[in-house]
């Protein structure tokens, strides 16, 4: 009777792990050139960004919460940054400023954005685990392994491609596996929505490398 009981216990755990896992969904987003799995439909939010040297930026989140279980994208979108530094550089100048007050920061701000998220994701936590180079689809960023005060995990990687810095996070309880397999389903898409990989490694201030797909 109790090989039954364990059985019948075991098979019920398989089949809501089944139930579970056909939940997930690909989610493709042609506005921000991503795609990703997600464990259902996220919710969208329009947010704002600071940046290393302060600029702010527009972004936008998208996120899916299953009672402590959290899993989001942040988008930030650099490509008007030069833009914004142009102004502030010149409103600068024209005020009497001067030397590295007035300087355009635009292309370091850039250059070390994924730093700068890596950095704002640690301050947040209580203790990182792994912290390593990542690359998706040969665009390269940082992966990170985080646990938090609260007691949950987070899993975390950092890329920026085509002037957009994404920030993908997956939280989850203690007692459940990490979620490394949500950012690791990243993907970035062009303008008619085909997903990028690259024959060499994706790094920004280097030239794009030939894409094989």
């Amino acid at each position: 009777m109790r090989f039954i009981i364990i059985r019948a216990a075991a098979l019920g755990l398989l089949l809501a792990a089944a139930a579970s896992a056909q939940e997930w969904i690909e989610y493709s987003n042609r506005s921000d050139f991503f795609a990703i799995n997600f464990p259902g439909e996220p919710k969208a939010k329009d947010i704002t960004y600071v940046t290393e040297y302060s600029i702010t930026l527009p972004a936008h989140v998208y996120s899916y919460e299953n009672g402590r279980s959290r899993y989001s994208v942040t988008v930030v979108d650099y490509t008007n940054e030069e833009k914004f530094e142009d102004e502030r550089v010149k409103a600068c100048r024209a005020s009497g400023g001067e030397g590295d007050l007035c300087n355009n920061h635009a292309r370091g701000d850039m250059r070390g954005a994924i730093i700068h998220a890596t950095f704002e994701l640690i301050q947040k936590s209580a203790k990182v685990t792994h912290l390593a180079l990542s690359n998706a689809d040969r665009v390269e960023g940082h992966e990170i392994y985080l646990t938090n005060s609260d007691g949950t995990r987070t899993c975390a990687g950092i890329y920026m491609h085509e002037g957009r810095l994404y920030i993908i996070e997956g939280t989850v309880p203690a007692n459940l596996p990490p979620p490394a397999l949500f950012y690791q389903s990243i993907g970035f898409l062009d303008k008619d929505g085909k997903r990028i990989r690259y024959d060499g490694p994706y790094a920004v201030g280097f030239p794009t490398p030939k894409r094989v797909r």
